[in-house]
């Protein structure tokens, strides 16, 4: 039995920058809808959305069947999370809030398995027999090629991250950087302002220090000005919108357009950018 390809393999192979959305909802219907949207990437919430171990499963099945690579990102940097995730089938970790290299390196060792004659630390307990990564046990030599089948991308949204971004990019088994340039914005004293210029300036040296690296960067940009300048700024992905939120602005203008039809007063309503 084969597994997917990683999102470290889908990079590899990208002729031009891919496109996300985000499954934040928890409803696998929902992913499912976005999955068949034609986006390269769909990122499943397990930080902010209401997301578990128990979820998890069903939402990775409900987008199995098109072809798009699924990223997971759990609430923190926790090798007991970590571990669950793994074993429950993720193979594209998305950790959150990964401020310097030594956190990024501990994300790493969560994510591999020790090497033969403990030539490197690895922190994964080995358990994929009977866990859903391994497919019960169908996918041959699993613990072996474990690096393989799994990615791992660390998210910079802090300004101390911002700030150790080369060094962050330079740790051995992290795939890519992904910036969150909401926590980024109040990290430095602008909460709700992700397009400060200051932020700005931030999310582009995060994106010039992975280049350099030679490490695959991309955005969190819902507004497609965002999306455009850091695309042209040289990061490989952007994710561009979410399942709330198309639902708050589909369900919305819906309503709104009724409203004027008929002559009655459109609610006024100014969500967050996230």
């Amino acid at each position: 039995m084969k597994l997917s390809p990683t999102f470290r393999d889908v990079l590899a192979s990208a002729e031009g920058p891919l496109v996300g959305l985000w499954a934040a909802s928890g409803s696998p219907v929902a992913a499912e809808i976005m999955a068949g949207s034609g986006a390269d990437l769909l990122l499943i919430d397990g930080e902010h959305g209401p997301v578990g171990i128990d979820g998890i499963v069903p939402l990775l099945q409900a987008v199995s069947a098109y072809p798009v690579t699924p990223l997971v990102r759990i609430p923190w940097n926790d090798h007991v999370l970590v571990k669950q995730f793994l074993d429950a089938g993720v193979q594209n970790l998305l950790v959150p809030m990964v401020s310097t290299p030594e956190q990024a390196t501990d994300a790493v060792r969560a994510v591999r398995y020790p090497g033969p004659a403990g030539e490197r630390e690895g922190g994964r307990g080995i358990g994929s027999a009977l866990a859903r990564s391994a497919r019960w046990g169908r996918v041959p030599g699993y613990v072996g090629a474990a690096d393989d089948f799994v990615s791992l991308t660390v998210q910079i949204e802090t300004a101390e991250g911002a700030a150790n971004a080369a060094a962050i990019a330079a740790v051995d088994g992290v795939d890519a950087l992904f910036i969150g340039p909401a926590d980024l914005a109040g990290s430095m004293g602008h909460p709700g302002k992700p397009g400060h210029p200051d932020v700005v300036t931030a999310v582009d040296g995060v994106i010039d220090a992975a280049r350099a690296a030679g490490v695959a960067v991309g955005v969190n940009a819902f507004a497609e000005s965002d999306a455009d300048r850091v695309i042209a700024r040289g990061a490989q992905f952007a994710f561009v919108s979410a399942d709330v939120t198309l639902m708050v602005q589909g369900s919305d203008a819906a309503v709104a357009s009724f409203r004027e039809r008929t002559g009655g007063e459109a609610a006024q309503q100014e969500a967050d950018s996230y």
